[in-house]
């Protein structure tokens, strides 16, 4: 693989110092003259209908400038995939959380009296808090109108509500002759696995400053998706899109919880009410009971194997908890496809239906439907492992996909380093064991995930002004993984000037241009791709200028290091140039789009079908297990990671951990706890994240291998290294303890009791 000046170099974060030392502006650090401060007031019931509503002294509170209920905006639905979801509940609530009234005050402390005036009394509903229940004949409907609801097209395309039910969405997917599959089988496995709902737990909550100025709407927000942002408000407030500019504020993490609109059609509402600018932020306890966590699963798998370990057929069932609104779409349509594992299955049988309940709304989770197909799929291929007595690396080599060969979904995914993932793990493996305790079991995995979903659009644009300073405008926010720096990096090495000299101006509706945003891991891949364009634009001019000033051939011009020069002559510094021949500026545009997308395909390539981009990889653990009290500790974890080219190899090395550490907490001790439609567990007291305390000595291993796509060949890998971890744990107690755990979290208390048998004996 070529070794490149700036791509492919560890560099710390253009924006690192800023962050550090405070000098970095969140949405909530935004400060405006006269700015009001806004609370909501949230149903404490899963089901109810409201019977009266009173908002007359929480009006007349002193400081307060307005209560806004239903009667008050405007009688539209709005929702991240579908249309469920009313600005402000005009007669039934649908989950512990769901938004009534919004206050705006002078102060925090006159906007929360005023919420404790409205009074609101109701009539009690029964509820459905399960998937049993929601399924039951009998079951109360969340949505009574779900037939009547609107897709959001630029989102989702295929959807397939039942109405009369609480059936969500429920679609299909075959490939092959199932039944002949199994029929071809020595051995069938037929297992169900169930994983729970977890909080995004980003450091920042959701917050947003949002101003009206009688003319135009502006919101300084904390989001993924600033564009998405903008065309919701637009909708909601019958605003064209240019009256509404929204600025995407330093995000502090996003895991896919902020790709929908949450507080900014309230904040807008708001301010459209009041003129005056409103700050709105969630409690951190908001965030856990009313925001949106993961979209739990249940998880049906059924596997036929030859006796030498042959897949022959995977039949999948998954049933989805989107709790009171349908953000759970696109991830429930994304496993559909790629939810059967990175393995070579001839016969293939899904169903995936999404499943409404009165409980807090699920919502895309790092990973997109995949950490909760992994953790079943690769759970199970250890059961099989087990029972035909072989080793479980060799069987998940034996599957595994390579190069050119089909997924199960139909893609040619090019370039495939899944077996030297495996390989580099199953080494790390080998050494682990040597040196192992008894109380020492170690687990594997795989890992897969296709390179994006939805409508797939990103553009750049690269501004050289005539100092020879380069702007880099890009329209996908940067939710603290470095994103900017990596652009930057592909920009420098493209354009030929050294990295300090870029500068990015990142998610403004206003100035930078279009984009889909930032999730599923595609930001490298796609944003990338445009930038390299964009770049590549920009230096086509200077060469061209450069060329007819010195009537040399264009090929003849070099541009490096941030000069211009030709075979012969000392190189000039690009300002000095610029000026020279009196260019004002230089504007490069760059767009890279796939066909159109939908939740459920991927991007295919015009060339040859093929799917580009498929990051792949493989995990390992070793875990230590206190068969007295059930205790896990996790010791060591072994990452491989498929990146195709590594932009920033300190960035990728930094996602990795963080995944690891965010798959430690999916699969040991993350979990939300409902009693009647409630969280219980709405703090970080209650909740437990992993922290510096329990890092297991992780060991991120990056596998480049030449891939011929752009930018640089560069592949995904913001969400991969959660997948593995809760899988691999399990795997790895059922070798030490005979115990095998089918629900996450994979608890002290689970273990303990499963394990009780045996120490009574």
């Amino acid at each position: 693989m070529k070794r490149l000046k700036v791509v492919g170099q560890p560099c710390p974060r253009l924006d690192g110092e800023d962050s550090v030392t405070g000098r970095a502006i969140y949405s909530v650090d935004v400060t405006l003259p006269g700015m009001l401060h806004a609370k909501l007031y949230r149903s404490p019931f899963p089901h109810a209908r409201i019977r009266r509503l009173e908002a007359s002294r929480a009006r007349a509170l002193p400081g307060v400038a307005a209560v806004l209920t239903a009667a008050d905006v405007p009688d539209r639905r709005f929702g991240f995939a579908v249309q469920d979801e009313e600005l402000l509940v005009r007669e039934k609530v649908r989950y512990v959380g769901d938004v009534i009234a919004a206050v705006a005050a002078e102060d925090e402390e006159t906007a929360e009296q005023a919420l404790g005036l409205i009074q609101c009394d109701y009539d009690l509903l029964p509820a459905a808090l399960t998937l049993d229940e929601a399924l039951s004949e009998d079951a109360p409907l969340v949505h009574e109108k779900l037939g009547s609801y609107r897709l959001n097209t630029t989102l989702a395309r295929d959807w397939h509500p039942i109405p009369g039910t609480n059936i969500a969405h429920q679609t299909s997917f075959s490939k092959g002759d199932i039944d002949l599959g199994f029929a071809q089988a020595d051995e069938i496995f037929d297992d169900s696995f169930r994983s729970q709902q977890v909080q995004h737990c980003a450091l920042e909550p959701h917050a947003v400053v949002a101003q009206w100025d009688g003319d135009r709407l502006t919101l300084w927000t904390s989001t993924q998706k600033v564009f998405l942002v903008r065309s919701g408000l637009a909708e909601l407030f019958d605003l064209p899109d240019e009256k509404i500019r929204v600025i995407g504020s330093k995000v502090g993490a996003g895991f896919g919880g902020k790709n929908a609109m949450r507080l900014e059609p309230y904040a807008a509402a708001l301010t459209l009410r009041t003129g005056k600018p409103v700050r709105l932020v969630n409690s951190r306890a908001e965030e856990f009971f009313a925001a949106a966590g993961s979209v739990p699963a249940i998880v049906r798998v059924k596997t036929g194997v030859k006796k030498d370990g042959t897949i022959t057929a995977r039949a999948m069932e998954f049933t989805w908890d989107t709790g009171a609104y349908a953000e759970g779409l696109a991830g429930s349509n994304r496993a559909l496809k790629d939810g059967v594992g990175p393995y070579k299955i001839p016969h293939i049988r899904v169903v995936s239906t999404l499943v409404y309940t009165h409980k807090l709304r699920g919502c895309p989770f790092r990973g997109l439907g995949i950490p909760e197909a992994v953790w079943a799929g690769e759970s199970q291929m250890d059961i099989i492992a087990q029972k035909l007595g072989i080793d479980p690396v060799v069987l998940r080599l034996k599957n595994c996909l390579d190069t050119g060969d089909e997924t199960p979904a139909g893609d040619h995914a090019r370039h495939i380093a899944l077996r030297e993932c495996l390989l580099k793990v199953g080494a790390e493996l080998r050494r682990w064991k040597k040196r192992a305790p008894a109380n020492h079991g170690f687990g594997v995995a795989l890992l897969h995930k296709s390179p994006t979903t939805s409508a797939s659009a990103s553009n750049a644009r690269v501004r050289i002004d005539a100092g020879g300073d380069t702007q880099l405008f890009i329209g996908a926010t940067d939710v603290g993984g470095g994103t900017g720096t990596s652009l930057a990096q592909i920009a420098a090495e493209t354009l030929g000037v050294p990295l300090p000299a870029v500068r990015v101006v990142i998610a403004d509706t206003e100035v930078t241009p279009f984009d889909h945003g930032t999730y599923s891991s595609r930001v490298t891949a796609y944003v990338g791709a445009a930038v390299k364009l964009a770049a590549a634009d920009a230096r086509r001019q200077i060469e061209e200028m450069a060329a007819r000033f010195w009537r040399v051939p264009t090929a003849d011009i070099r541009l490096t290091d941030g000069k211009v020069g030709v075979a012969g002559r000392r190189p000039v510094k690009l300002g000095l140039f610029l000026k020279q021949v009196g260019a004002t500026e230089i504007v490069g545009v760059g767009a890279s789009r796939s066909k159109r997308l939908w939740a459920g395909d991927v991007a295919k390539e015009p060339q040859d079908g093929s799917a580009p981009g498929w990051p792949f990889g493989a995990q390992a653990v070793e875990v230590a297990v206190d068969r007295e009290t059930g205790v896990i500790k996790l010791v060591r974890v072994a990452s491989a990671h498929d990146v195709g080219r590594a932009i920033n190899p300190l960035a990728v090395t930094s996602q990795i951990q963080g995944g690891i550490m965010m798959g430690f907490g999916y699969a040991l001790s993350e979990g939300l706890a409902f009693e009647s439609g409630k969280i219980i567990n709405a703090s970080f007291v209650d909740y437990k994240i992993p922290t510096a305390r329990d890092i297991p000595a992780a060991k991120p291993i990056i596998v480049e291998k030449h891939y011929a796509s752009e930018p640089y060949g560069a592949k995904g890998v913001g969400e991969m290294s959660l997948f593995g971890i809760a899988p691999a744990v399990a795997n790895a107690i059922e070798r030490i303890t005979g115990v095998r755990i089918k629900e996450l979290p994979i608890s002290a208390e689970k273990l303990f009791q499963q394990l009780r048998p045996s120490r009574e004996k």
